[in-house]
């Protein structure tokens, strides 16, 4: 069974109009994420990678689904507040601020950058306003040249074990994705083969044909805590954005071959007693260190549905829809609150809701709303064939 009016249903219907009634502050600008179930504000602190990502979420709405100035207006609030809250001198993005705009966090990392860039590429696109298409410029070329040491001067690492993270090439396949009005196409089109070289050869694993989280600087599995680490949702969502490279490529191996890790990251991420897919995992069968590894979590499951719906999609294969009914059901059974607007979050092994928050530190609006249009508008181009061929 096909879904596409449920997913639009439920974007504008439920999960937008939470946070276009909940998350605006009107008074210093931004947006509060700490919400609890109902929508009531429990932490007025401001993580700018989150400002960043609703800021892009209601610019992308108002580029790609309609022309509501209601939604460039909330995404002008957050762009307001970063360009005189959320980065430092040298423009780099802090990692959080109070509600007022005082720099808490420094910026230890890259990560809010880049969603800073989507953030300013797609309101400068919904504005037509050059000056926010050359920050977003701006803060691509610092993540490049700051892509070799992410942390910086706040790495705690030694140069003991030099392993590298499966985030920069898995984040920078879809930023640059999002950047075709930005970059000139050499500079993209570098940047996709870096990351598909990256993604799909470095940190793929073809013994175990899993992809990793962390491995050697020759690509190399490192049999430490870091190296046999599974994350099955990064490695999901990262096909997704594998797949829509290969579809702006024309490069059917590429699309094919991330079909078959999908399969492979479900049957070894899958909880066969409880249902849902395990957040951490050991390539070994090991002991995760993390001790959140059974937790089931929103973003894993919905960026599963994103990959799983783009897989069916491109090749028609039966066994990526019975895998996408399988997770639909569980993800649709026990991640919507039915008596509140938006998804929890957090479940244990169970399935149980272990915080009833709908947006924190980590979550804000972005997994649910992007999964609700991408699946929507996937499973309308698969409706739309179906009907063509009957």
């Amino acid at each position: 069974m096909l879904h596409s009016s449920l997913y639009k249903d439920t974007l504008l219907e439920n999960v937008i109009p939470f946070w276009e009634n909940h998350s605006i502050d009107h008074e210093f600008g931004g947006y509060f994420t700490c919400l609890d179930r109902k929508g009531d504000i429990f932490d007025t602190d401001k993580f700018i990678w989150l400002q960043c990502r609703q800021v892009w979420m209601f610019s992308f709405l108002y580029n790609n689904v309609a022309e509501n100035e209601k939604w460039l207006d909330i995404a002008r609030i957050g762009i307001d507040f970063l360009l005189k809250c959320g980065r430092d001198a040298e423009g780099n993005f802090y990692f959080s601020t109070t509600r007022e705009g005082e720099a808490l966090v420094q910026p230890y990392n890259i990560y809010s950058d880049c969603f800073a860039t989507m953030a300013f590429a797609q309101y400068g696109k919904a504005t037509q306003n050059q000056k926010y298409i050359d920050i977003a410029r701006a803060t691509y070329h610092n993540i490049i040249r700051r892509s070799n040491n992410p942390k910086g001067k706040y790495e705690k690492r030694t140069s003991a074990r030099p392993l590298k993270s499966f985030s920069l090439p898995m984040i920078l396949s879809n930023l640059v994705m999002e950047l075709s009005e930005v970059l000139d196409a050499e500079e993209q089109e570098r940047t996709i083969d870096y990351s598909v070289h990256e993604v799909m050869n470095q940190f793929f694993d073809p013994e175990s044909g899993l992809i990793l989280e962390n491995v050697n600087q020759d690509g190399s599995l490192s049999d430490t805590f870091e190296g046999r680490l599974i994350n099955p949702g990064h490695g999901l969502e990262a096909m997704w954005f594998m797949m829509d490279i290969g579809e702006k490529r024309n490069d059917q191996e590429l699309i094919h071959k991330c079909c078959e890790i999908i399969i492979n990251l479900l049957e070894f991420g899958w909880d066969d007693q409880y249902g849902g897919i395990f957040y951490f995992l050991d390539i070994k069968g090991h002991p995760p260190q993390q001790l959140e590894w059974d937790q089931k979590l929103w973003w894993v499951h919905l960026e599963t549905l994103i990959a799983l719906s783009k897989a069916y999609y491109h090749t028609g294969n039966q066994e990526l829809l019975d895998w996408y009914n399988k997770v639909h059901d569980y993800t649709w059974s026990h991640f919507p609150d039915q008596d509140y607007d938006e998804w929890f979050g957090y479940l244990n092994r169970r399935g149980e809701p272990l915080l009833d928050l709908k947006g924190g530190k980590w979550k804000g609006c972005f997994h649910v709303p992007r999964a609700m249009y991408q699946c929507w508008k996937t499973f309308e181009l698969i409706e739309n064939n179906t009907n063509k061929n009957k």
